[in-house]
Parts: C-alpha cells; sequence; structure tokens
C-alpha cells in the first residue's frame, strides 16, 4: 500500500469498516496447493496477513450484509476485509484514485464509465434487490398501490409533495434520475430536497418531514421500525416495474493503471462472492424473516455481457466473435 492510500484509509476512518477476526490462514476446500493466488512464497498458498481494501455502497453496510460476507471470506481466507462505505459514486471515485483493491457498487452506467476509462477489470454480476418508492402514509400525492413508478414521479412533482433525494451521485441517485428522465421531470424547488447523504440518512430526514424517497428495499426493511414511512410503490421483486430493478456488480481494480492493487487478493474476494458459497451466505441473509438480496453471480445460461460494458461489441478483426451476451 503506497504512503497515499495508507493517508487516504487514515481519513476514511469514520465511514471504514474492518472485517471480523478469528481468520484461518489457508484457503478452504484444498485450494492452498494451487498456488493460484500465492504471494507469500512457501507457505503453500496462504494470503493470511494481507488486507483487502473494499470500496462499497452504504446499501451493503446499512444492512448489514456486508459483515455477514467479510465474515465468511475471513473464515475461508484468513484475510481481514477494510471496507469504505460511500455512495457508488464516491466509492468508484475512491477506486478511480487507486485507493482500494475492488469494488461492489450499483449503477450499471458508472460502472461501465469506469471499466471503458481502464480503471475497472472482469466485473461479475453478483446479486440484486429493487427499489421502492416509500412516503408518509397520508400520501399528498396519492401513488399509493399503483404500480408505475414513472406516474409516481409525476404526481409527486404536479403536487409538489415533499420528495428527499440523497443527490450524492449515489447508485440510488442515479436510478432516481433515470425515473425523473423518464417523467419527463426537471426536479427542483422548494419541494425537492438534497440531503447529500447516504440512504439511512436520507430515509430518516424523510420520516422527519413527511417526504417521499427511491430506497432500496434492503435499506428500507433495516429501518423500517425507526421510520414512520411506508412502502406505496413496489418494487419488481414484489411485481412492481422493472425500471425499479437494482443490481449490483463487483468488480476489481485494473493493476495495469494501479499497479499497488492487490488484484490477487481482489480476485479472490470476487471469486468468493460468486462462489456456491458467497452465494449461498447472500441468499441466505434476512432481517425481521425477510430476504435482502437475491444471488445472480450463478447461472446455465452464459451472460457475457457482465464482463464489459453493456452493449460493446469487438471491432473488426479483433476476433472473439459477439460479446453482445443475453
Amino acid at each position: 500500500m503506497t504512503i497515499q492510500r495508507r493517508d487516504f484509509l487514515a481519513l476514511a476512518g469514520g465511514t471504514a469498516t474492518a472485517g471480523l477476526a478469528g481468520c484461518t490462514g489457508m484457503f478452504s476446500g484444498g485450494e492452498e496447493e494451487s498456488g493460484g493466488n500465492n504471494e507469500s512464497g512457501s507457505d503453500g498458498g496462504s494470503i493470511a496477513g494481507q488486507e483487502l481494501v473494499l470500496a462499497t455502497t452504504t446499501s451493503t453496510y446499512d444492512t448489514g450484509l456486508l459483515d455477514e460476507v467479510n465474515a465468511a471470506f475471513e473464515e475461508n481466507f484468513g484475510t481481514p476485509v477494510q471496507a469504505i462505505s460511500q455512495g457508488t459514486g464516491a466509492a468508484l471515485e475512491t477506486a478511480r484514485n487507486g485507493d482500494c483493491d475492488v469494488v461492489m457498487v450499483h449503477a450499471r452506467s458508472q460502472e461501465d464509465e469506469f471499466m471503458r476509462n481502464g480503471h475497472g477489470i472482469n466485473r461479475r454480476n453478483l446479486m440484486f434487490n429493487d427499489f421502492v418508492i416509500v412516503g408518509p402514509a397520508d400520501d399528498p400525492a396519492g401513488i399509493g398501490g399503483g404500480g408505475d413508478a414513472v406516474g409516481a414521479f409525476q404526481a409527486i412533482a404536479e403536487s409538489e409533495s415533499l420528495f428527499a433525494s440523497r443527490g450524492d451521485n449515489s447508485g440510488t441517485h442515479t436510478a432516481e434520475r433515470r425515473i425523473w428522465e423518464a417523467a419527463g421531470v426537471e426536479p427542483g424547488g422548494e419541494w425537492y430536497l438534497e440531503t447529500g447523504q447516504g440512504m439511512g440518512d436520507t430515509l430518516n430526514q424523510a420520516s422527519q418531514q413527511g417526504a417521499y424517497t427511491l430506497s432500496d428495499r434492503g435499506t428500507f426493511i433495516s429501518q423500517q421500525d425507526e421510520i414512520e414511512i411506508e412502502i406505496l410503490v413496489q418494487g419488481p421483486v414484489e411485481g412492481g416495474p422493472e425500471i425499479l430493478a437494482n443490481p449490483y456488480g463487483v468488480l476489481a481494480i485494473n493493476p495495469a493503471v494501479h499497479g499497488d492493487v492487490n488484484y490477487q487478493l481482489a480476485m479472490s474476494y470476487i471469486g468468493f462472492l460468486t462462489s456456491p458459497e458467497g452465494q449461498q451466505v447472500i441468499e441466505e441473509y434476512e432481517l425481521d424473516g425477510q430476504q435482502l438480496f437475491f444471488p445472480q453471480a450463478l447461472s446455465e445460461d452464459p451472460n457475457f455481457q457482465q464482463y464489459v460494458p453493456e452493449g460493446w461489441q469487438p471491432d473488426d478483426g479483433e476476433g472473439g466473435g459477439n460479446a453482445t451476451g443475453e
């Protein structure tokens, strides 16, 4: 880790969460003999003593999923995880500066730009949940029970009902802007509040002010007992519109651009999260008896598009066939 990166992690201490202790020293499942991720020389593939730096979203932290998957990774690899919890835009900026080894986010358009600019490599689909539109029980815009997210945003704007936006270039904020664009609305004025905060804080502000907001389902479930707003428009997990889908990706930082990143450890983390065991950890994680995230990494049908920006095809003469995937 460079001095610049150490300084960054020290400054990020307020938002960073270290992985849990109690580790094994070797790969599980007999992988210590493979040598595929061996940086320690003669100890049979051990990566104990190294540290993985992960930049990720506030939703994975606020829901508690991050502690669960990082503890499972440590148990298997004997390696602590330093997790920096930020909005997607900030997490990708951390990665762009070479201040982490791997990034887990949920805004495909931003992930694609990150890859096109050469900063990311080996992207994988990881999991999904969805967004929900939440607001006060008295529902001044009359959107409750509807199945049209775009129409709900139009109604909120037309009635000038309070709406709390994260306003932070996060994955949720990116999804929100996409819905406003589909609604033909440029939000602004006194009814549109930009919190500049993470999802948990934005939900609290929306609750306090009787405002609508867009939330990922997982963070809402994790806080629903502490706030006085409710789901008014469901996402696709409960049969709602596809525009509220919320897929997550995980990708390594490109060692050809940032030579000090721990690429082998990053790929160990990606490999674990997308393995049957890692996907099971994600699938079985619940709060109040409700599943928060749905694994997406493993499928009998290949999806090559997960590795490259959406719609990408090789230039003529490059070979490799059609890369559009399914």
